[in-house]
């Protein structure tokens, strides 16, 4: 499998543009027919699980097979881009690790729950968050995303999502497995709401998946993310 995120951001004032490709981009992506799963998403304004979202800011997520049959997005979407002057940042990643379900799909395919890879790696954290357990969740957000930005080794991340406080992910990339493994296991604020999921049923589905960046272009805010606090 081999997956490609782009993040898109718009113009001021142009957040209408956005939230408006989100309906017509769905045609171009039918038509392809290519991609074996892909996603049409809205943004987050803090990096991670945000019920405040960012109305410039938006997202497509395509999987394919293999790397050869990973092809550029619809000309109709290129163009729609340049059109309203947009600022891209696209990532090709190999999943390499993970578990769980999206839409009742394994959407990378069958992945080792452990590799030996510890280079940079980049991380998609997904989930439908129960409608009973909606202000639960939303109350620990803050304070987990506010450690993970300062924690050692943390590069990156954007907040992502299908539907605004219920199908939410964040994708954050890590200097190494172990800096990103310190955080989510170390860190006992993230640990105590990762035990919380657990004991009182949060989500109705989850996903967790690893990847290893194989191409990244672009920016967000005037500089490639990846490069911003190296």
């Amino acid at each position: 499998m081999i997956a490609r995120l782009t993040i898109v951001r718009y113009p001021e004032w142009m957040g209408w543009a956005g939230f408006l490709s989100m309906a017509l981009f769905r045609f171009p992506l039918w038509l392809q027919n290519k991609s074996v799963f892909w996603k049409l998403m809205g943004c987050g304004r803090n990096g991670s699980f945000d019920k405040t979202p960012d109305w410039r800011q938006w997202a497509i997520l395509e999987i394919w097979d293999d790397h050869m049959h990973a092809h550029k997005h619809p000309h109709s979407i290129e163009r729609y881009w340049q059109f309203f002057g947009c600022e891209k940042w696209t990532l090709l990643l190999k999943p390499l690790e993970g578990h769980g379900l999206w839409d009742g799909k394994e959407a990378f395919g069958t992945l080792p729950k452990q590799t030996d890879y510890n280079g940079t790696i980049a991380i998609l954290t997904r989930a439908t968050i129960r409608i009973s357990r909606l202000s639960h969740f939303w109350k620990q957000v803050d304070r987990v995303a506010e450690k993970m930005s300062t924690s050692p080794g943390f590069i990156t991340s954007v907040g992502i999502g299908e539907v605004p406080w219920i199908k939410q992910a964040t994708f954050s990339i890590w200097e190494s497995k172990e800096a990103m493994k310190n955080f989510a296991y170390r860190m006992q604020e993230h640990a105590d709401v990762v035990r919380k999921t657990r004991q009182e049923n949060w989500y109705s589905e989850e996903m967790f998946v690893r990847f290893q960046i194989i191409e990244n272009e672009g920016s967000l805010r005037g500089q490639n993310p990846l490069k911003r606090n190296r």
